[in-house]
C-alpha cells in the first residue's frame, strides 16, 4: 500500500458506467483514480504504468474479460489488488473470479460509502464480498460434496430417463439385468434418493446428468 491516497484504476467497457464509478469516487479524499480502461488488455497497460493499489474490474469485457484480466494482474503485478465490480452474481461468475485471485466481489448497486470502504479494505489485503455474493458462496459451501457418476452409471440413468425398464436397459447396454439393478442401487446411494424418477431429477439438478 502506498502512502497518501490509494491509487486505483477503473476498468469497464461501458463508458457511462465507468464514468459513473469515477464520479462516485471523485469526492473521496483518500482515493485517487490514476487511470480508466475499457477492456482488460488496456487495463494491464495501466497497471504496468501506474502500479495502482487497487484495480476495479468489470467481468464481461471485450479483448480480455475480467477473469483473464484478474489472472494476469495477480500473476504479473501481485501488489495490485483486484476488486470485481459487476452486475453478475451467478455462482459460476463468482467462483471464476475468486479462483482467478480477485480479493473482492462487489455488485454495481453498491453505495459510494460501501465502495470506498471496500477499496480501502482490499488495499489492506482483506477479502470483500457483497452480502448477496457472500450468501451464495456460503450456501454453495454447505451443499453436500458432489460425487461424480461413472460413465456406466450415466448410461443407466439416461436409459431410465428414456423410460426403459431394467430388462430394456440391460439389452441396450448389453449387460445383465442384475447388473442394471446394482448400478441403480449405487446411484440411489450417491444421490440420496429412493426411486428411479427422483434419481434422474436430482442428477440433472446437480449437473451430473445432461439431457438433450
Amino acid at each position: 500500500m502506498t502512502d497518501g491516497p490509494l491509487r486505483i484504476i477503473v476498468v469497464d467497457d461501458h463508458t457511462v458506467m465507468r464514468a459513473g464509478v469515477v464520479a462516485l469516487l471523485a469526492s473521496e479524499s483518500g482515493i485517487e483514480i490514476v487511470g480508466e480502461a475499457g477492456d482488460g488488455r488496456a487495463a494491464l497497460g495501466l497497471v504496468e504504468r501506474h502500479a495502482p493499489d487497487v484495480a476495479l474490474v468489470d467481468l464481461r469485457m471485450p479483448v480480455l474479460d475480467g477473469v483473464a484480466t484478474t489472472t494476469e494482474i495477480v500473476t504479473r503485478f501481485p501488489r495490485t489488488r483486484v476488486l470485481i465490480l459487476t452486475t453478475y452474481d451467478t455462482d459460476a461468475e463468482i467462483e471464476r473470479a475468486v479462483e482467478a485471485g480477485a480479493i473482492g466481489y462487489l455488485l454495481k448497486d453498491t453505495t459510494r460509502e460501501q465502495l470506498a470502504d471496500a477499496i480501502h479494505a482490499a488495499a489492506r489485503g482483506e477479502t470483500v464480498l457483497a452480502p448477496r455474493v457472500a450468501e451464495r458462496l456460503v450456501a454453495r459451501m454447505r451443499q453436500p460434496a458432489q460425487i461424480p457418476l461413472t460413465a456406466r452409471e450415466a448410461d443407466v440413468l439416461n436409459a431410465v430417463a428414456d423410460g426403459l425398464t431394467n430388462a430394456e436397459i440391460g439389452r441396450r447396454l448389453v449387460i445383465a439385468e442384475a447388473t442394471v439393478k446394482t448400478h441403480l442401487l449405487r446411484l440411489f446411494a450417491k444421490l440420496d434418493v429412493n426411486d428411479r424418477t427422483r434419481a434422474v431429477v436430482v442428477a440433472m439438478e446437480r449437473g451430473l446428468l445432461h439431457r438433450p
